[in-house]
């Protein structure tokens, strides 16, 4: 590939505190004292009280919506976008949650809010709207806001490939729902390898999260009083293996933070080049491309390059064009398109009879004509130049 789609964004210097942990005589690689240090540092950066530093964005998501399903043991309708990650998805079917779609905005790339008010006043049992912030762009608009406040609806973010966008407000995406969730994987705006981290402003949330990620294990928690609490319920059980809730195993360790801890000293300049370079590729795209994304706050994760109009056989041409130039793509840009059509949706008897195009005309577009390419702090401008002169070749 002559333009790859992503480049490991691990610098020698993320891994000299690796290699320093690992000549100790007997070092701790399983979650510690770096683990927690990362976790303070991250909430420190988005802006939130309480962090919990996991596995993968998948994980997150998991936690998340296994925390939901605490307050609505009996399952309910959660309003999720059609086009999002498929772990988004998957999290809310495993937990017993019926996934309401609502098709996207084109400019936002996330759950449209007028659609959004047609959804929360054509059903009664909706228990929460995990909206996504894809690509880098800011989805959560104060209506957004304001319509799930009115109708006492929680609200849970995506914020996976979207680290940095700041909202209107001046506050950062992931420090305004119930719960938020992100991904350190290879290529997102910083990296631990793999990993996530869920976040949130409960104290009680916090509580479950940390039991939750390590098998649901009383000791992971850090109040003492929900400690007492079980050991006086349970003087039988052996207090160091105490498990009040259904729990996972989805623990991240030293090697992981100690990369996230270095990895966040940079992170605001990452961004600030991420989304230069995006809108730099945005001012030089030919005609037939779309241009009118919302701007303000964002930290492009990746090129997005949508045509304006359903032609198909131009779309074939820039893809036979990208593909001899050596530049990598992928198709549908976040997730692959519309989650509608993948097989793990569209198997569902509830769902085998929609029409995507129909119901989701915004996040099908994209689905057959668009794609994204790939954008890095360390791209420089006589790269994006030539990028640019083969798109106006197309």
């Amino acid at each position: 590939m002559r333009y790859p789609l992503m480049k490991n964004n691990l610098l020698p210097q993320d891994l000299a505190g690796v290699i320093n942990l690992l000549q100790e005589n007997d070092p701790k690689l399983t979650a510690g004292p770096r683990v927690a240090e990362f976790e303070s540092n991250w909430s420190d950066w988005l802006g939130v009280k309480y962090s919990v530093f996991v596995n993968s964005g998948s994980s997150a998501n998991l936690l998340a919506i296994a925390w939901l399903k605490t307050l609505f043991p009996h399952g309910g309708r959660v309003i999720v976008p059609p086009f999002t990650w498929s772990s988004d998805i998957s999290s809310v079917l495993w937990m017993g949650f019926t996934p309401e779609f609502v098709d996207i905005a084109l400019h936002t790339l996330s759950i449209d809010e007028i659609k959004l008010e047609n959804a929360l006043n054509k059903y009664e049992d909706i228990k929460a709207v995990f909206i996504t912030h894809a690509q880098g762009i800011n989805g959560l608009s104060n209506k957004i806001i304001d319509l799930c406040l009115a109708r006492n609806i929680l609200l849970i973010e995506d914020v996976c490939e979207s680290h940095g966008v700041v909202l209107p407000n001046g506050s950062k995406a992931g420090s305004q729902g119930i719960l938020s969730c992100f991904s350190f994987y290879y290529a997102h705006h910083m990296s631990t390898i793999e990993g996530g981290m869920v976040c949130t402003n409960d104290y009680d949330i916090y509580q479950y999260l940390r039991m939750a990620r390590s098998h649901g294990m009383l000791r992971e928690a850090t109040s003492k009083a929900l400690q007492e609490k079980y050991y006086k319920e349970y003087p039988d059980l052996n207090s160091s293996f105490i498990f009040p809730i259904q729990g996972f195993n989805v623990r991240n360790n030293e090697i992981g933070a100690i990369i996230g801890i270095s990895q966040l000293n940079r992170l605001d300049e990452m961004v600030s080049k991420r989304a230069f370079n995006f809108e730099y590729f945005l001012s030089g795209l030919p005609s037939w491309a779309y241009k009118g994304f919302d701007l303000e706050g964002q930290s492009n994760y990746a090129f997005n390059l949508f045509l304006n109009d359903a032609d198909p056989i131009l779309m074939k041409r820039l893809e036979s064009t990208l593909n001899a130039e050596g530049i990598e793509f992928r198709r549908g840009s976040a997730g692959g398109g519309n989650q509608v059509r993948q097989p793990y949706i569209s198997s569902i008897p509830r769902y085998s009879s929609i029409n995507p195009k129909n119901e989701f005309p915004i996040a099908d577009h994209i689905h057959f004509f668009g794609m994204y390419l790939g954008n890095y702090p360390e791209l420089q401008l006589s790269e994006i130049d030539w990028l640019l002169k083969v798109l106006k070749n197309v």
